[in-house]
């Protein structure tokens, strides 16, 4: 199989790994903006670069991963997002808890391994679950 076909037969997932870069490299940057400029504790730092990272997150991958531009599912969608999201950020702070103090790998280093891991998982939800295309409804 050509690259050209390969990029088209992947692009959902093409799209989804760069919106995820985006939203990596904002969480990371919020993260060591407050912990390394600001002094706030890592946790903290994480669990408010998270939600900021949330945000922008759900939006592209509704509209631009998963091309659902439709508002007549939102209602549902944004909270099965956050719940799952929520379940991430629980493995997200108790990996990153143990990554840190107990195998010493840098924060950084850590929040990264961490995300792309994960992001793996959240994809295959996403996809099947959340931004699932569903049946137009009848009048």
């Amino acid at each position: 199989m050509r690259l050209p076909e390969r990029a088209k037969k992947y692009s959902q997932f093409i799209r989804f790994l760069v919106a995820g870069a985006f939203v990596v490299t904002v969480n990371l940057s919020i993260l060591y903006f407050l912990t390394s400029i600001v002094g706030v504790y890592y946790l903290i730092s994480n669990i408010v670069a998270f939600l900021v990272a949330f945000t922008i997150s759900f939006f592209l991958q509704k509209s631009w991963t998963f091309n659902d531009r439709s508002r007549d599912l939102m209602h549902m969608q944004l909270p099965l997002y956050l719940g799952v999201q929520l379940v991430n950020l629980a493995c997200n702070t108790a990996l990153m808890y143990g990554f840190v103090e107990y195998l010493h790998i840098w924060y950084i280093l850590s929040q990264a391994i961490i995300s792309f891991c994960l992001a793996m998982a959240i994809f295959f939800v996403n996809k099947r679950w959340i931004f699932k295309p569903r049946a137009a409804r009848q009048p």
